[in-house]
């Protein structure tokens, strides 16, 4: 069966081409879809710089171009039946790409008209951390999930020669036999033609199996695959392999499904092996096969791949919005390919071990099923703020959450905080948005009546005037605060009467106040609404950004909303 896709040079398709085929400047794009292939026929601008002549060019889709195209048509599709969907609760997103305008990203219009059918979507933040401003998926109406790790651990010891133990992590299969090995910085095993830099990195081909061979290397994490990293060692005639973390990767370990006996180890222990190494004579290790332990501490923290806020797109909106377990994550896996995920691995399970914020995604998107079944009538945005006014910010020895790199993490990296699923299903009280209210958040973005018509699908006139920070959302963000400012909010109860009282942690340098201090609740269903006036103390002008917090609380229930302020 043949399709065409007819698609317009949206900044999507800019981005995906010139990755995938070089620079290339075209005006339209048609996809031709047979069985198993695609083709792409480009109508090319003239770009005398380029020396490029306008006309069609026509393409066959292979390696990386195949893949991206693929992931785009996938984009499109979605986009396309999101709004005919029926007999659908919950949509898992575990796709994402480069922040863009909401009127041009396919996912965001597309999951625009699923939420207003009452379908809940969430989306993976993305894996372009730790760099700030990295967030994906920055819609308002999705729930946007950053990853975080687990309380369980997969250890294998690096023990050297000087009987120094560190604990790594690895899913490596082989075993080494039980004696010490010689052990070697990759960097003094380089082929000819490569750099220290590249053989430091186990890149392909920038190993000399002659110094290599049966020896442990210990490879710097950073570039390529660590799988790829430990199939380069095994193609060298290593015997194993120490990967070791760079300093953005921190304490963030992964347990991968290596080819060989490897443990992978923190940036900290990893300075203290390219030591070893690097100056002890005959420098000798072992590593241990890996095991399971359970309960471990501190944890959660945050995963140094997980992408963070601010958005670049809608600063005014805190993403992402929640975090949730992403890293080592044991899942059903296919077995059309090998557990690496790479050419060379023949290897294949029915589970694997899997990282990511697509496996963080999964974790909220179940949440939301056990919601939308205990509460069929929630809104998704009721169901959304269930589970962020409901997280924890503090891990499971009540510090708070911390980066990969032990340092303090922010709400631009976990959003509201580490879900809590049991806490979610009794919220108490929710803040609820409508359809309309994401139209009206568009006009405060200053979309035009086009724009707009792609998440509308009709005619709608925009309210004057109108406010971003009164936006209902469950947590609150102010840009450039010169003085004071007051929001509004409105809360929902979903839960027993009562009567809730706030309560509230200040941002360095900004005091907050709220009022009425007290909210009371006689039905499901009533409404109560709320003031939040944050003024700049003297001291604050010009300071990067600060968090607080706000929480309703009737003594059961905790409703707690981060506070974001980026003082003028």
């Amino acid at each position: 069966m043949l399709q065409l896709w007819v698609l317009s040079t949206l900044p999507l398709i800019h981005r995906v081409i010139p990755k995938a085929m070089g620079p290339t400047h075209y005006r339209q794009l048609v996809v031709i879809l047979y069985p198993e292939q695609m083709y792409l026929v480009l109508e090319m601008e003239q770009r005398k710089a380029d020396h490029q002549k306008p006309g069609w060019q026509l393409t066959r889709c292979a390696g990386p171009l195949w893949v991206a195209m693929s992931a785009l048509m996938r984009m499109y599709w979605l986009a396309s039946i999101w709004p005919s969907m029926t007999g659908v609760d919950v949509i898992s997103v575990s796709l994402g790409g480069d922040p863009m305008a909401l009127f041009n990203d396919s996912v965001a219009i597309g999951s625009f008209h699923a939420v207003r059918n009452g379908i809940v979507v969430i989306c993976s933040a993305g894996n372009s951390g730790p760099a700030d401003g990295t967030v994906s998926n920055i819609a308002p109406w999705q729930i946007t999930v950053g990853a975080s790790t687990m309380d369980r651990q997969f250890p294998s010891y690096v023990i050297l020669g000087n009987k120094m133990r560190f604990k790594g992590e690895s899913l490596s299969t082989e075993a080494l036999p039980n004696k010490l090995f010689p052990i070697i910085s990759a960097a003094d095993t380089k082929a000819a033609n490569a750099s220290v830099g590249d053989a430091l990195l186990c890149k392909p081909g920038s190993l000399d199996p002659k110094k290599a061979k049966g020896k442990i290397l210990v490879c710097l994490r950073g570039d390529n695959a660590r799988v790829d990293k430990g199939q380069q060692a095994a193609l060298a005639g290593a015997v194993g392999m120490v990967l070791a973390n760079n300093q953005l990767s921190g304490n963030e370990i992964i347990a991968d499904p290596h080819v060989l006996p490897a443990s992978h180890i923190n940036y900290i222990d990893g300075g203290a092996v390219f030591a070893y190494v690097n100056h002890t004579r005959y420098p000798m290790a072992y590593i241990t096969h890996p095991t399971t332990r359970l309960g471990t501490k501190p944890a959660p923290f945050m995963a140094a791949f997980s992408s963070k806020g601010p958005s670049t797109i809608t600063p005014e909106i805190l993403k992402p919005d929640i975090t949730a377990p992403g890293v080592s994550v044991i899942a059903a896996y296919t077995e059309a390919q090998g557990p690496t995920n790479q050419d060379f691995d023949k290897r294949r399970v029915l589970f694997n071990s899997v990282s990511g914020t697509s496996m963080s995604c999964p974790h909220i998107s179940g949440i939301v099923g056990l919601l939308k079944t205990l509460y069929p009538t929630w809104s998704p945005s009721a169901i959304k703020s269930a589970i962020m006014t409901t997280a924890t910010t503090q891990d499971n020895i009540k510090e708070p959450l911390t980066n990969a790199s032990n340092f303090k993490a922010t709400p631009f990296s976990y959003g509201a905080g580490h879900v809590q699923p049991n806490r979610a299903m009794d919220p108490g009280l929710v803040y609820d948005l409508t359809p309309n209210d994401y139209l009206n958040f568009l006009c405060a973005l200053g979309y035009n009546q086009t724009q707009i018509a792609m998440f509308s699908k009709s005619p709608y006139k925009c309210p004057n005037p109108i406010s971003l920070a009164n936006f209902n959302y469950p947590s609150i963000t102010i840009l450039a605060l010169n003085g004071s400012t007051t929001v509004t909010r409105t809360l929902k109860n979903v839960g027993s009467p009562g009567t809730y009282g706030a309560h509230v942690q200040n941002p360095a340098g900004i005091s907050v106040f709220v009022q009425p201090e007290s909210l009371k609740f006689g039905k499901v269903g009533e409404r109560r609404t709320f003031k939040v006036t944050m003024k700049v103390e003297g001291g604050n002008k010009g300071r990067d950004y600060v968090f607080g917090e706000l929480t309703w609380s009737d003594g059961k229930h905790h409703v707690r909303s981060p506070i974001v302020v980026k003082p003028n």
